[in-house]
């Protein structure tokens, strides 16, 4: 009888994963009237891309010093130091990091004090930052916050402006004459003698 829970147990976890394939395999997200697709109202962070998060360090936890790493990691403790992987970077709202961040993508729902350098960043409604950020793209949620310069290191100039010449009129201006002069009140009045 022992057995027994254990494969009622296995059933539902194959259910559900069975359930799972095939939302992702033939689900299609539902658009309003408008067209749009449903804005997300979540705060809970999803990594950038598809990348799979390896580390994740819990809520209980608290790390001081450095954290390198080839892959992804997820943060929900406190950390102080520096990150620098090569993976994304997931903050959760329970999570609070003093450190460098370099990161390929790095999505933000707790607090990061510290500058973050990374391709893609995108502060959730409930995350916060405060440093600069030096990033290839920025996406930041209403009620998100931001306070710290940001940096676009890309090769985009700025568009030039040039002064604006006088055009040449399409027909050959001819000479005018000089116009006679107007007539004062005074040219017009009576002389009184």
């Amino acid at each position: 009888m022992k057995c027994f829970p254990l494969l009622i147990e296995k059933i539902r976890i194959g259910c559900i994963l069975t359930f799972l394939r095939r939302i992702v395999m033939f689900g299609k997200e539902k658009t309003h009237p408008t067209g749009q697709p449903p804005r997300s109202t979540s705060s809970r962070p999803r990594p950038a891309a598809s990348q799979p998060i390896e580390t994740t360090i819990g809520k209980n936890t608290h790390i001081k010093g450095d954290i390198q790493g080839d892959g992804g990691l997820r943060v929900e403790g406190i950390v102080e130091g520096n990150i620098v992987i090569t993976g994304n970077l997931v903050v959760t709202e329970s999570a609070k990091i003093i450190a460098e961040i370099k990161a390929s993508n790095v999505s933000i729902a707790g607090a990061v004090r510290g500058n973050i350098h990374a391709n893609r960043l995108e502060i959730l409604d409930t995350g916060r930052v405060w440093g600069d950020l030096a990033v290839k793209s920025l996406l930041t949620n209403e009620g998100a916050y931001l306070h710290g310069q940001t940096l676009m290191p890309q090769d985009i100039q700025p568009p030039q402006i040039e002064p604006l010449k006088p055009k040449p009129s399409e027909h050959p201006q001819r000479p005018q004459s000089p116009k006679p002069p107007v007539p004062t009140l005074r040219d017009v009045t009576p002389k009184k003698q």
